[in-house]
């Protein structure tokens, strides 16, 4: 089995992000010589937001890594996955209106409150 981040994606136009997100992902698999390193589902429209999910193969994350070293360190968060999160973030801001990322994991986790 492939260990994947789960990406939970809310945005205002799944059009433009979901374009977006894949852009800048197939960037990614570009530069770190990988392939279909990422899935994005369907979006779920509900308070004029439409809510989706991208799956990111842990191997390309982690040949980021290998490739930003230090610069990858820098980035805002605890752990690769919250780092990664900080990292597409930064890369699609400007390039899609109002969107946020959260790792699925711990938006179902009972400290959230959500459970």
């Amino acid at each position: 089995m492939i260990d994947r981040i789960n990406i939970n994606v809310s945005a205002v136009d799944y059009d433009k992000t979901g374009k977006a997100i894949s852009q800048q992902l197939s960037l990614l698999e570009e530069m770190v010589h990988e392939q279909e390193g990422f899935v994005m589902t369907d979006s779920e429209f509900a308070f004029g937001w439409h809510f989706f999910v991208v799956s990111v193969n842990k191997r390309l994350v982690e040949k980021l890594v290998d490739q930003m070293g230090i610069d990858f360190e820098r980035l805002k968060g605890k752990g690769v996955e919250k780092k990664f999160l900080s990292w597409l973030t930064n890369n699609l801001e400007g390039k899609s209106p109002r969107f946020k990322l959260a790792i699925k994991e711990e938006m179902e986790s009972s400290k959230y409150g959500i459970f």
